[in-house]
């Protein structure tokens, strides 16, 4: 006797699974624009390499005979996948069930893909659409009480939800409406993105119309609210687009931070020189410049993957690699602010260094910082408390540093340009320019006296300027060594190479110091 009719049973219940919602909910979603979540771990994940966990979990409806007629599957599907050859968990809420309302969910299963990554040091990637939280009001009829969040049994899952931040590669795609939990989920990760088609928020429509407020889901939650307010770090037009992204924000990183970032071959060459960074800083000081072609020029072709461009903008944010080894980058953008740090760009820095030092990924700092943002909204926002923490993370990091100051470096903020306890690599360009205040604004205030006195108030500026200048050449300070290096810009990427290689055996797979979370 075989167990044959037992295995036809499985596969009848798996094809009950592999029907989510059913018919007319799957077409729903196909009209809306939107991939069922099957299609979606089939099209991020590399083919054929899916393995579910839990395909047949659901609530069956039994005849009297206590024969199954249907399952209706939990709206969680989750397994390992490999991407790009490498083993990854997935985990996925089928909208075309309860609309991902944990009303259909069992709970354990999005929870058991947390423990999978978490104990075998595996990268997650949350395909997030849907409420996914505790129920909607319904739930206090069909269970017959109200939940209490984070109630007895109920902290478990919350507990990896987070804890894996500092464990392992954490992405999230929010590729529908996502709310509540769903929305914390999506925000719980080191990269997330969302369609511009999609939303998220803590609340809906319905509940914050009860405040007065009116609004449509893309005006409460759209990806350019989203995005700017730094909730989450990308928008795309398709879900395909989605997909690659997360496969490539993934390339950078280790599978978990008891390993080192992987090193690509590279053909392009090290000792690459751009005559066009002779050009690239104006001698106008006023005068801006495009940040994102010298970063492209220094590192390896191709290879720069920016981070959270709507948000925190004097600051640029992103991956990279250096002769094929992966590299975090920062650099300054005198598009915005003329590269002054604001309250949500020193927050921006706070996640990346977090980010870096969590997957031993060394730091390639291209600075132009006049300082932090001044006025009444600089301080409305609290810039220097931010400020103070994001010197706290680049002082807190041990990952190996390298910088180039390209243009500015004034006050506090620019003292944040390496830790501050331990030798770090830095060089700066002739173009480079520095001090504890900028000339403008400060001689006001240190000679006002002279000028005062001046028969010609703008020609005795213009003498204290000059002079001033020149004293501050930052040739002068290389003189009294108050700076290591200036160097032809044209020697920047074979510098950074350099520093790369340097660099590599002092990372430290094993130490699993995290995603901080500051106060």
């Amino acid at each position: 006797m075989s167990w044959k009719p037992e295995l036809d049973e499985l596969a009848r219940r798996e094809n009950f699974a592999r029907q989510m919602g059913g018919i007319d909910k799957v077409k729903r979603q196909h009209d809306q624009g939107r991939l069922t979540v099957r299609e979606r771990i089939d099209r991020l994940s590399d083919a054929g390499s899916f393995h579910e966990i839990g395909a047949v979990a659901g609530l069956g409806d039994y005849d009297a005979n206590g024969e199954l007629i249907n399952l209706t599957p939990a709206n969680c599907v989750f397994g390992r996948a490999k991407i790009d050859g490498r083993t990854v968990v997935v985990v996925g809420d089928d909208f075309t069930v309860r609309g991902g309302s944990a009303d259909a969910s069992i709970h354990a299963k999005p929870q058991m893909a947390e423990e999978m990554a978490h104990d075998y040091r595996l990268p997650i990637i949350r395909v997030i659409e849907g409420s996914g939280g505790g129920g909607s009001v319904k739930t206090i009829e069909s269970k017959g009480a109200a939940n209490l969040p984070g109630g007895v049994d109920g902290t478990r899952w919350y507990w990896y939800t987070t804890a894996n931040l500092a464990q392992v590669p954490v992405v999230a795609l929010g590729l529908g409406s996502v709310a509540g939990l769903g929305a914390a989920r999506l925000a719980a990760s080191h990269y997330s993105i969302m369609t511009r088609s999609s939303a998220m928020f803590v609340a809906g429509p319905p509940v914050v119309a009860r405040l007065g407020q009116d609004l449509t889901k893309q005006e409460l939650g759209g990806a350019d609210i989203q995005t700017r307010a730094g909730a989450i770090d990308h928008a795309v037009d398709t879900e395909e687009e989605a997909f690659a992204c997360a496969r490539r924000f993934l390339s950078y990183l280790p599978s978990s931070v008891h390993e080192l970032p992987p090193t690509l071959a590279c053909d392009d060459d090290p000792e690459r020189s751009d005559e066009k960074l002779l050009k690239a800083v104006p001698r106008n000081r006023r005068q801006v410049y495009k940040m994102r072609p010298i970063i492209e020029s220094v590192v390896d072709q191709g290879s720069f993957f920016e981070i959270g461009s709507a948000f925190g903008r004097s600051i640029i944010t992103g991956l990279a690699r250096l002769e094929g080894r992966a590299v975090a980058v920062l650099a300054g953008d005198p598009y915005h602010y003329g590269g002054s740090w604001t309250s949500d760009t020193c927050q921006k820095v706070i996640r990346f260094v977090d980010l870096a030092e969590t997957f031993h990924l060394p730091v390639v700092y291209l600075m132009d910082c006049p300082g932090f943002m001044i006025g009444l909204e600089a301080e409305k926002s609290a810039t220097i408390r931010h400020g103070v923490r994001a010197m706290t993370a680049v002082n807190q990091s041990t990952v190996p540093w390298c910088t180039i100051i390209v243009r500015n470096a004034f006050g506090v903020a620019g003292v944040v340009h390496q830790p501050a306890n331990r030798f770090s690599m830095r060089y700066a360009w002739p173009s480079a320019y520095w001090g504890s205040l900028p000339l403008e604004g400060g001689i006001e205030a240190a000679y006002r006296a002279d000028l005062d006195a001046a028969e010609d108030r703008d020609a005795k500026m213009r003498e204290i300027e000059e002079r001033l200048n020149k004293l501050r050449s930052p040739f002068r300070s290389a003189e009294k060594f108050w700076v290591e290096e200036i160097i032809d810009p044209r020697k920047t990427r074979s510098l950074l190479c350099e520093f790369a290689r340097l660099a590599e055996p002092l990372r430290k797979p094993g130490v699993a110091t995290g995603m901080r979370m500051r106060p």
